[in-house]
Formats: C-alpha cells, structure tokens, sequence
C-alpha cells in the first residue's frame, strides 16, 4: 500500500489495550517509558499526544471496550505509531474530505504527524503515523505550527496571500486552537495550567539548547 512503510524496524514495542477512557493515560505513560528505554525523550510530548488520539478514537468509532494494540517502531530517522482494531470501516485519509464527522482528532493528527494512513489487515485495520526524530526539530515545529493553523480555519483561503492579513488570520488562529486544546485537556481530566507549564518548560529547554 502507498504510504504505508514495510521495512524492518530498528525496534518494535507492541502494547495491547481496552478501548476504554481509563486505559488511555496508562496507555500513554507506556508509551513514554519505552521512549525513554530507547534514547528517545524528546519524541514524548508528540507520540503521547498521538497515543491518546488514536486510542481515543478506537473507544469513540469502533466501540467502548473493545481490544486494540498499540506499536511502537523505530524505523530510521522516524517513529511510528500504529494503532490495530478488529474494525474494517476506514477513517477518511484525506483531511480535505474529513468534514466535522471526523471530529478535530483527525485533523490533530494530520498537523502533528509526519506522515499518516490506514491500512486493512486480516483482521480489521491500522491506523499509523509517523513522527520524526532527528534534528532540526524547532524548525519543523515552526513548520507544523503554521501548517496547522492555516488548516485550522481555513486562515490562508480567508487572507488569499501571505501579508499581514495572512499573518493576523494565523494569529486569531492560534489563539482558537490553544483555547480548544485547553478544553481538551480538561475534558480528559487533566490540569490546563499544567500544560501550559509544560509546553512552556519544553518550549524553553528547546530553545536554550538551539
């Protein structure tokens, strides 16, 4: 399938899970230690993000304590993700057609990923993506940020070129997005002002160490 890697990878870690709303932060914190057993802390805040994601979406779209699997690969410079359930029905691969359906994981994920796809196996289906690991990691954080915020609202069609009513539209943009992302955060039972606390720590590690 195009897109869709089947080299060996360099490491593999393979995490079964009940799709359920209690397993996704111990889900999460699995999948940071083995990170940390790899040498790979500075993917943690991406793939727990991507963790929750698609476990969240097997419980939402698939059904409420059903079994998956999570797998974590090392594969070069990239680490992916791969979720499997036991469900055929596909997600739609192209954001442009996700429409509010999809709910905003999709396009989470479509804006933090390198690369992502589904795929169907002998027993339903994967959901993967991938996540870079090498350097030059603040200039692909720019990067995805802007790619983001345009998807976002659509800022980029509404601004029609790159002026300041391009860069006002990303602003009004990012404001929405990291307000959204404060909800979400609470509607997991999580503490916004702790992530705020931590994206700020991760931001100012990031840059003291460019």
């Amino acid at each position: 399938m195009a897109g869709y890697d089947m080299s060996e990878p360099q490491l593999r870690c393979v995490l079964p899970f009940e799709a359920v709303p209690a397993e996704v932060r111990l889900l999460r914190k699995a999948a940071a230690q083995q990170l940390s057993r790899w040498g790979l802390p500075a993917a943690t805040d991406e793939t727990e993000l991507l963790v929750t994601e698609l476990a969240t979406n097997v419980f939402k779209h698939v059904g409420e304590g059903v079994s998956a699997t999570l797998i974590l690969e090392r594969r070069g410079e990239r680490l992916r993700l791969e979720v499997h359930d036991k469900s055929q029905v596909m997600p739609t691969p192209k954001l442009a057609d996700c429409g509010e359906e999809c709910g905003r994981g999709l396009h989470l994920l479509a804006a933090l990923a390198v690369d992502w796809g589904t795929v169907l196996t002998a027993a339903g289906k994967a959901v993967w993506c991938e996540v870079a690991i090498t350097s030059g990691r603040a200039c692909r954080r720019i990067e995805r940020a802007v790619e983001a915020l345009e998807k976002y609202q659509g800022s980029a069609r509404a601004a029609g070129s790159r002026g300041r009513r391009w860069e006002a539209a990303l602003e009004v943009s990012a404001i929405e997005l990291i307000a959204d992302l404060l909800h979400w955060t609470a509607a997991r039972g999580q503490d916004p002002d702790d992530m705020l606390d931590r994206a700020q720590a991760h931001y100012e590690a990031e840059a003291d160490a460019a």
